[in-house]
């Protein structure tokens, strides 16, 4: 058999965390078996759906670089399916018209919370004939009122439901629309999925499903439930805890390989092993090793592991999605070092591509003033010696390189018989407006001879505009 897995979201929002996690694991299982990923988009909600949001769930999966090799799908083109099958199971009696008014489907609810039951619908209109020609009606499907259901879930393990505790659910409304539980099965159904794997707040879901499946004499799909994802404080996952939406942590300076990296280890283990390429996860990745409990996102976690991919990726992948950032703040890099060396100096000391676009500005963009911190504490009267020294030598250099650029600052300290705290502090400040910088050999190479000596005489001059102040 061949393995059929789908992804199939609603275009209501962004891709949240916990809907990329489960293309993820959709998208592994499929890969690893040599099977298809499908990809739906489940907007029949008129009113909330938007090509907004399709768009932010398709740039969140192109993003991350999951491929899906059926799709989009969209379910508002398949109103004419859906009526077929309504339709089938109208005229084999397996479904019926309901004339109840809301407000009559609201008072036998709330007399049977009076009365300690659990409220749903009594069936009120499943056997009758004597139908008005003048009311109007939905479409509820005749569940089975005996027997369980039985979900041998891959993840959670077996779940019984009795079929006493389910209503029939509407399957289509009084407008002639299909509601989720019916679509969602014609789709599972006529694209042939196997394995339906999803958020377990879909379990309550699933028993319905399968026995609309059943009446339909489709083969029942396997189902995997994975645990909710929460926030570090235990409550369920959401917007007050930050960035929840994919593309949000692409604009916050996150790679795809570590929030991928980061996404299948809430959930899923193998061993003690924390970092894993895409590739390896095809090749090991199992429905079985799911946790059955949810998981806490842990910020903390996420940026480490970005910070490990910046570091140890090439040089090039980084620099192609530090690219978005570049143009994002508006940094112009046609005049300095290639974005290969500067994350192969800066990739240690920052943890989100934005901040390397952040703290490697003075690499191509040249400055008019200094951090007040910095010149404060390094550009003093007391620096303008080291600083002319510095300059003297570095002038006189003709090959720019990180060894005859350290050789010249280590000469100009040692002429003046002075430690490399007074001479490097403020030629730091000088040539970056700052106080941190990869060492000071390497940061002026990048930055080139002619800018660096520019620099030093910005701030000399900063230095005696100073010192003529007071």
């Amino acid at each position: 058999m061949s393995i059929v897995t789908r992804f199939a979201p609603s275009p209501t929002g962004y891709l949240h965390v916990g809907g990329a996690r489960t293309a993820l694991f959709s998208w592994l299982y499929a890969r690893k078996t040599g099977g298809t990923f499908i990809l739906r988009i489940e907007d029949t909600d008129l009113e909330r759906s938007s090509q907004e949001s399709v768009d932010a769930i398709l740039d969140g999966m192109n993003w991350l670089g999951l491929d899906w090799d059926q799709g989009p799908f969209y379910q508002t083109k398949r109103f004419d399916l859906y009526k077929e099958v309504v339709a089938q199971l109208l005229a084999e009696g397996k479904a019926y018209k309901c004339f109840c008014t809301v407000e009559e489907v609201d008072a036998m609810r709330e007399a049977q919370m009076a009365a300690g039951e659990k409220p749903k619908y009594n069936g009120m209109w499943r056997d009758r004939t004597d139908h008005p020609t003048d009311k109007p009606y939905c479409i509820r499907f005749k569940n089975p009122l005996n027997g369980v259901v039985v979900i041998d879930d891959l993840i959670k393990g077996r779940i019984e439901v009795a079929n006493a505790e389910l209503d029939d659910l509407i399957i289509a409304r009084s407008d002639g629309t299909p509601t989720y539980n019916l679509t969602v099965v014609v789709d599972d159904w006529k694209m042939g999925v196997t394995h339906v794997i999803r958020g377990d707040d879909h379990v309550n879901n699933t028993p319905r499903q399968m026995n609309i499946l059943s009446a339909l004499g489709a083969q029942l799909p396997k189902y995997a439930h994975v645990p909710m994802i929460l926030g570090d404080d235990g409550k369920r996952l959401s917007k007050r805890h930050g960035a929840v939406g994919v593309m949000q942590y692409r604009d916050n300076g996150y790679l795809p390989q570590a929030l991928l990296n980061y996404l299948v280890r809430l959930g899923w283990s193998h061993g003690d092993q924390e970092i894993f390429s895409l590739d390896e996860l095809v090749e090991i990745f199992d429905l079985s090793a799911c946790n059955r409990a949810p998981s806490a996102f842990n910020t903390e976690k996420l940026q480490w592991l970005n910070q490990h991919y910046i570091r140890t990726l090439p040089a090039a992948e980084v620099a192609k999605h530090l690219e978005w950032h570049i143009a994002e703040q508006k940094l112009d890099i046609s005049k300095g070092p290639s974005l290969e060396q500067v994350i192969a100096v800066q990739g240690e000391r920052v943890k989100t591509l934005k901040e390397l676009v952040e703290v490697s500005r003075y690499f191509y963009e040249d400055f008019s003033d200094f951090e007040e911190n910095a010149a404060k504490k390094h550009l003093r009267p007391v620096a303008a010696e080291p600083l002319q020294a510095v300059a003297q030598h570095l002038a006189a250099l003709t090959d720019w390189n990180a060894e005859t650029v350290h050789a010249a600052i280590n000469t100009a300290a040692e002429s003046l018989g002075l430690g490399m705290g007074k001479v490097g502090m403020p030629l730091r400040v000088a040539v970056t407006g700052g106080g941190n910088s990869p060492s000071l050999d390497v940061t002026l190479t990048l930055i080139g001879k002619e800018r660096s000596l520019a620099r030093i005489e910005l701030a000399l001059a900063f230095i005696k505009a100073r010192g003529d102040a007071a």
